[in-house]
């Protein structure tokens, strides 16, 4: 390792938060480190029954404290002395009710183990009747606070997990000072923020999931939220209208965070941003690429000349955002509400009762440990045989076809009350036949995000593809591109949410003089591409109609209930 200027990339998802140690002058990823939250691993304080998802604080501290040593570990003081900036992205919209000091509710001991004082994860549905009220009151009102977030407010964003913990816990709600989102509140722990009101507000994460719009003045007013609930109103009250792009730097590393990660109070904290949009950073995003973030669940995202919009408001998508994801450029976001997450429920499905008989027999002799490393290889093991031999089944003959809506629809047109489907099948269908069919209901998913995007005047020239399953499934990447009828080109690196953090993180400490500029030096590079093939194309133009007709009944069946 040399001594000239590095930074860390910090990426923190929905099961874990990963590390990257850059150098500055050509993105050479010089170190990693992966944790797994412990408390989320055990699955404390959620119960997929009720669609409720979330995280205790003590996760992200530790994670962070855990894999940012983790990449220093064996560097000397002068390579020690070269880390000269840290970036964090986070799942969105995750935020959390906070005191005056900016402190998690469940941080006080009256709280310790109230979920409603948690952070609430972006996949918990928990508060769809809130988004519903958040809408009516909307689209009743002039102007529609709603125009820059596709003209539809999901359940899966902040104001709406708010109003929902107001009105199901009242002695939370009344202990809470404010909100705040995780992309907002670690930088301000590392930078020793102590006062909601010094709090530095993500443009990315206030933009795309909580209202925010400078044709407004920021966010809503409080009489807006008044006819919500008086406490969201107050909340909002103590908001800055103010935001910043992530570029701009948040403070420096406070005393306290300097020592126990052994780095200088010299260190630059940037903004914070959501991770799928820093993903895009890391992925070179340009304008008219589709920048594809494929983990538990799917962000589409696209950067755009505000100049070519027009003041259009694109209908059905996770919002439009000047600066969210590059500075003077309109970031745009979409995705799906589930996407691993949907093959990942397939193999539990498929093994639960198979893992509880094995460690039945084995009378006690698997421990704790045993038992979880059995699990986890018996998961990743199906899932490649899965793959494996879906990748044989012939589109054309199969009769199984399903709907992605496993976890509601994100986009287009956000509803978090619809549901997956698979359909067709008989006596004859098996596993890896219906896998294909998640596999392509996945992707017919994705066209019709692009299709909406084309729809509203939005070009596409291009595809790139992030995340572990575009580097772990070919299938799932083959049946996009054939799906699509477009190239889809595949990200080099296996951390490029945390490349991007990297990325900013070096902007901000005044490496370069733009995010664009450290991108041609940093960003990632193309490990694979996939062609559509021709055959397989036109199959799947039809079998698109088929997806569609059955979204259609299904949305009509699922708004009577």
């Amino acid at each position: 390792m040399s001594a000239s200027p590095l930074v860390i990339g910090l990426d923190y998802g929905s099961d874990s938060a990963r590390a990257v140690l850059i150098r500055v002058c050509d993105g050479k990823e010089l170190k990693s480190a992966v944790l797994n939250y412990p408390r989320w691993a055990q699955g404390k304080y959620c119960d997929p029954s009720k669609d409720q998802y979330r995280q205790h604080p003590l996760d992200y501290l530790e994670a962070a404290e855990s894999i940012i040593n983790g990449v220093t570990k064996g560097l000397s003081a002068e390579q020690r002395s070269a880390i000269v900036g840290l970036a964090f992205d986070t799942t969105g919209s995750t935020p959390c009710l906070v005191d005056e000091h900016c402190t998690p509710l469940c941080m006080r001991k009256e709280f310790a183990d109230n979920p409603n004082a948690m952070f609430i994860l972006w996949k918990d549905h928990t508060s769809v009747q809130e988004a519903s009220d958040i809408n009516k009151l909307a689209h009743s009102n002039t102007p529609d606070y709603t125009a820059f977030s596709g003209k539809t407010y999901s359940s899966e964003w902040f104001w709406s997990k708010a109003l929902h913990v107001i009105r199901n816990d009242e002695t939370v709600a009344n202990a809470a000072h404010s909100i705040v989102e995780c992309s907002e509140w670690l930088p301000a722990q590392f930078t020793g923020v102590s006062s909601y009101k010094n709090l530095t507000r993500s443009r990315c994460a206030c933009g795309h999931k909580a209202m925010w719009h400078e044709s407004w003045g920021g966010f809503p007013p409080e009489s807006f939220f008044a006819k919500l609930h008086p406490t969201l109103a107050l909340y909002r009250s103590r908001m800055s209208d103010t935001t910043e792009t992530a570029d701009r730097p948040v403070g420096k590393l406070s005393p306290e965070w300097a020592r126990r990660l052994g780095l200088g109070e010299h260190v630059v904290v940037a903004g914070g941003a959501i991770d799928a949009h820093f993903g895009a950073v890391g992925a070179g995003i340009k304008p008219f690429s589709f920048v594809r973030v494929m983990g538990t669940s799917t962000c589409d995202m696209m950067v755009i000349d505000s100049k070519v919009l027009n003041d259009h408001c694109v209908k059905g998508i996770c919002g439009q955002v000047d600066g969210s994801i590059l500075p003077g450029m309109v970031g745009m976001e979409a995705g799906q509400s589930a996407y691993g997450d949907i093959f990942a429920w397939f193999s539990r499905l498929l093994l639960d009762t198979s893992i509880k008989l094995i460690a039945r027999s084995s009378s006690g002799n698997l421990g704790a440990s045993e038992k979880a490393a059995l699990e986890k290889e018996m998961r990743r093991e199906v899932l490649r045989m899965l793959s494996d031999e879906a990748a044989r089944v012939d589109p054309s003959k199969s009769s199984v076809y399903a709907l992605d809506w496993f976890n509601g629809r994100r986009t287009p047109d956000a509803n978090q009350r619809l549901r997956g489907v698979v359909q067709g099948l008989t006596l004859g269908s098996d596993a890896p036949t219906i896998y294909r069919a998640l596999v392509e209901a996945t992707a017919f998913g994705s066209r019709a995000i692009v299709e909406r995007f084309r729809e509203e005047g939005v070009r596409i020239e291009n595809v790139i593809a992030v995340g572990g399953i575009a580097k772990k499934s070919p299938l799932a990447i083959q049946v996009l591109a054939d799906v699509l009828n477009m190239t889809i080109s595949v990200c080099q690196s296996d951390q490029v949410c945390a490349v991007g953090a990297a990325i900013v993180a070096a902007t901000a400490a005044g490496c370069y003089e733009s995010v664009s500029a450290a991108q041609e030096k940093m960003a990632s590079g193309i490990s694979n591409r996939y062609e559509p093939d021709k055959a397989r194309a036109s199959v799947y133009e039809e079998l698109y109609k088929r997806y569609t007709d059955l979204a259609k009944a299904s949305e009509k069946m699922y708004s009577h209930m």
